[in-house]
């Protein structure tokens, strides 16, 4: 296992080809837009260092029975679940941001259920790879980028009727060594603050896009791999000298747009390669980890009502009934999604692989909740908070000799509080509900691990109606 300081130096020694602004970033790790998200990454490492937080953030590995990162985690029991719901709160509580791991961790457990379900089907090797592929993470403590979203071009069309077959990503050509891949993956999460990349469909196929159903790991510095940093809300007041302004004073997020330019993947490490048949498994898989692991926005949403818990005491307004009765809400609506993702967990079953997979129904439902109750937070908390938080002078004006001695008497709220607490806790709140937090905690929490017309297509599909209106028709007296 490393520690946050070795993760650190590890990223130093990628060459990666990032691009930021319209310019080439040499430097990534330093690069002020980018390091926040890097430090939220790093807390992954120091709290699985701290005594107290080891059943949560550490497990034995399967493979080699030594101590590993939850992170590079295969799951191997409905607790080992459980926990990595504890630890997605634990971690979005300590960061009140996205810390970029748990795609990885997601994509690595699906491919463990699907590789396995491959070759008992096709007699293919590819379960074997996977291991030996996690056993190389576990081993090294390493992030991985899960890039399953293509750009898809024309939502009405399969990938090999598009315009342009690079919007999805494919097969270009096959090698006695390996294969050779173009095309792109979209809102990667965390993308140039990991070592690896792994890479699957985004959605089921048939045989006439064979070439697309194509799962594979790669170096994320491999030659042809090139990452363009997406625009957030506010994200240049991380160049400002001042550090109100950012809101969250150490951690942040980004997304990047990654491209696969003629990519040349060792045979070694592709886990799925035109087996059609699987794709629609394995996204399923995938994405049903990947909408437990909204456990994560329980943990922000935890910072954001202790925030708005804060200014209303700040404003003198904690003890007004209706304050708080949207605080009872907001601690309601919290509480509730973390229900989802530990019930979800708990229903987890073994998969013929020996993985454990979460219960998809329940990890559906929690999804479906976290694309509405943080707005409803999100909401109650900017109702709370009140106008100031988007009228508020910046830092740089609240510094200055000229005007800082107004802002300082007239944003002032209780006389017991310095005004610069009160500045400090709005901003803040302004980060999570409007700034670049908001991209993690509203925009994931909306389109993350799916779109909500994804989950309610889920829904529909696992319930059993036809149990339910048994069970109607009998104790109604109804004989068919």
């Amino acid at each position: 296992m490393m520690n946050a300081k070795q993760y650190e130096e590890s990223l130093r020694k990628l060459k990666l080809v990032v691009y930021l602004f319209g310019k080439k970033i040499d430097n990534v790790v330093d690069d002020p837009i980018i390091r926040p998200s890097m430090n939220a990454v790093a807390a992954t490492y120091e709290l699985a260092e701290k005594p107290e937080y080891a059943e949560i953030m550490t497990a034995a590995s399967h493979l080699t029975g030594k101590k590993i990162n939850r992170f590079t985690h295969i799951h191997q029991s409905a607790h080992d679940l459980v926990m990595k719901s504890k630890m997605g709160r634990l971690l979005g509580a300590h960061t009140a941001c996205c810390f970029q791991r748990c795609v990885g961790c997601d994509a690595m457990n699906a491919l463990s259920i699907v590789t396995y379900d491959i070759d008992k089907k096709m007699g293919t090797g590819y379960h074997k790879r996977l291991q030996d592929y996690v056993r190389y993470v576990q081993e090294n403590d390493l992030v991985c980028d899960g890039a399953m979203t293509d750009p898809k071009g024309d939502r009405g069309l399969p990938p090999h009727l598009q315009k342009d077959p690079d919007l999805f990503l494919h097969v270009v050509e096959e090698r006695k060594d390996g294969i050779v891949v173009r095309g792109a993956k979209a809102h990667q999460t965390g993308a140039v603050n990991s070592h690896e990349i792994i890479v699957m469909p985004t959605l089921a196929l048939r045989e006439e896009d064979k070439d697309y159903a194509v799962a594979f790991a790669l170096p994320s510095d491999a030659e042809g791999i090139i990452y363009i940093i997406g625009r957030q809300s506010c994200d240049t007041r991380k160049l400002e000298e001042g550090m109100i302004d950012r809101g969250n004073q150490i951690f942040g997020g980004h997304e990047a747009l990654v491209i696969f330019e003629n990519v040349f993947v060792p045979w070694e490490r592709v886990f799925m390669y035109r087996e059609y048949q699987f794709a629609g498994t394995l996204v399923e898989k995938f994405a049903a980890y990947h909408r437990q692991s909204y456990a994560c926005k329980v943990g922000v949403g935890d910072v954001l009502i202790g925030a708005t818990q804060t200014i209303a005491e700040y404003n003198g307004a904690e003890k007004a009934s209706h304050v708080k009765d949207k605080i009872i809400e907001m601690n309601q609506l919290n509480e509730t999604l973390y229900c989802g993702s530990i019930a979800c967990a708990s229903e987890g079953f073994k998969e013929p692989s020996g993985t454990y997979s979460v219960n998809t129904l329940l990890a559906n439902v929690h999804k479906q909740n976290v694309t509405r109750f943080p707005f409803e937070i999100a909401r109650l908390a900017q109702d709370i908070a009140g106008g100031l938080m988007v009228t508020l002078p910046s830092e740089a004006d609240f510094r200055s000799p000229e005007v800082g001695k107004w802002i300082e008497k007239y944003c002032q709220g209780r006389a017991d509080v310095p005004t610069e607490q009160r500045l400090r806790i709005l901003r803040l709140i302004e980060n999570l509900t409007l700034g670049t937090a908001a991209v993690g905690y509203l925009t994931e929490s909306m389109h993350g691990a799916g779109s909500p017309q994804a989950q309610r297509i889920m829904i529909a599909r696992l319930v059993d109606m036809e149990a339910k209106k048994k069970r109607a028709k009998k104790l109604s007296g109804i004989e068919e």
